[in-house]
């Protein structure tokens, strides 16, 4: 059990660490002002066994508290990937779980200022998969708190095994 969860860290932390190191390398637009200003995409949640979620959410950059994580800010400001908020990935899961009463938890990373998704609906990667975040079919090059959405972006969450 304990090599499966150090392996899991391990996993975690090179996953975080590549996505992060790619950062630069796709540098987005200077926010403006209302760059945090709510959007609706499409949210889609699988599992290893089928479809956990699906639905349209509205959804702005804030804070997020997960019972694993604490509470940290998820609003693209992380890791200095926008100069201002904007939407993200991670909240837009965490307000789709508030409004449709599901749970999801993260681990949270002070390194990479992001949290790990390690739980959505009951389902975990228990060592041998993890949740890959996607927008608009494409994974997302840096953590779930720092990826700028648009409206109309499609969000997937989807389990992967390693």
């Amino acid at each position: 059990m304990h090599l499966t969860s150090a392996r899991r860290a391990l996993v975690v932390t090179a996953a975080l660490g590549l996505a992060l190191a790619s950062a630069p390398a796709v540098a987005q637009p200077q926010a403006t002002a209302s760059a945090n200003a709510p959007v609706k995409v499409s949210l889609t949640v699988k599992g290893p066994d089928g479809r956990l979620f699906k639905g349209k959410i509205k959804t702005k950059g804030h804070d997020v508290t997960t019972a694993t994580g604490g509470t940290h800010r998820c609003d693209g400001t992380n890791g200095g990937a926008n100069p201002s908020a904007v939407p993200t990935p991670t909240a837009a899961l965490d307000d789709a779980a508030r409004k449709r009463h599901f749970t999801w938890d993260g681990t949270w990373y002070a390194s990479f200022d992001d949290f790990s998704v390690d739980t959505i609906k009951n389902v975990s990667g228990g060592g041998v998969a993890y949740w890959n975040i996607a927008v608009n079919g494409t994974s997302i090059p840096v953590g779930g708190c720092q990826f700028k959405l648009s409206a109309g972006d499609k969000v997937a969450f989807t389990w992967t095994a390693f």
